[in-house]
């Protein structure tokens, strides 16, 4: 099988089976989903949206989130993981968000990187999910899935990206980041992937080995 097929059969039954894949993070705003990204780092999205009801309640804006405490907020967030980085990130974005971009999400990945506490994979949900870009976020559950399925054997989460962006064409490119994290999250799990209950078993290299 080539490359070129793999990647052909693995999205057309994706495209089938699930059209229209959606982030189960909550949010209303692009500032909104900014803030539930960022929390969800090594952490579930259950979690976070356990959290962020109250948490946007109490900021529902940059301007009101900047000008809370860090340990104002902490106590929105003590439940996720890493909450005293994470509540200080938050702050440190809020405040940089109102004195810089005036109070508005920026679109591209140089001033989302700028923003304390955001890093590539945040940048690049942020740009697809709020401003329809087609960008290929890279997490734990895309990296590992992508060299089971032998879609890349890049080294580094960026080689993936490149990697997937190289053959995946650029309407599909979030669609099928979101394809491969729930596969990832609900068949193709770290410990116990289920191969049985796959449906694209056929096309994956570690399966057919």
């Amino acid at each position: 099988m080539t490359i070129k097929e793999r990647y052909q059969g693995i999205l057309e039954y994706f495209q089938q089976a699930q059209p229209n894949p959606e982030t189960e993070l909550q949010h209303g705003s692009p500032y909104e989903l900014l803030v539930a990204v960022m929390l969800s780092a090594q952490c579930t999205d259950k979690r976070v949206n356990m959290v962020t009801p109250a948490l946007f309640q109490a900021y529902p804006t940059p301007q009101a989130m900047a000008a809370a405490s860090v340990e104002e907020i902490l106590q929105y967030v003590k439940s996720v993981s890493y909450p005293n980085s994470k509540a200080a990130h938050l702050q440190a974005m809020a405040r940089m968000l109102v004195d810089e971009f005036e109070g508005q999400v920026p679109d591209n990945m140089k001033d989302l990187t700028s923003l304390p506490g955001v890093g590539r994979k945040t940048a690049n949900v942020v740009m697809g999910a709020a401003f329809g870009q087609p960008t290929i976020p890279v997490d734990t559950h895309v990296y590992r899935v992508s060299h089971r399925l032998g879609l890349s054997q890049g080294k580094t989460p960026d080689d993936v990206e490149r990697d997937l962006s190289r053959h995946i064409p650029a309407p599909l490119r979030f669609k099928a980041h979101h394809w491969i994290l729930l596969h990832g999250r609900y068949v193709c799990k770290s410990l116990r992937p289920d191969c049985l209950n796959c449906g694209i078993q056929q096309y994956c290299k570690q399966y057919n080995k």
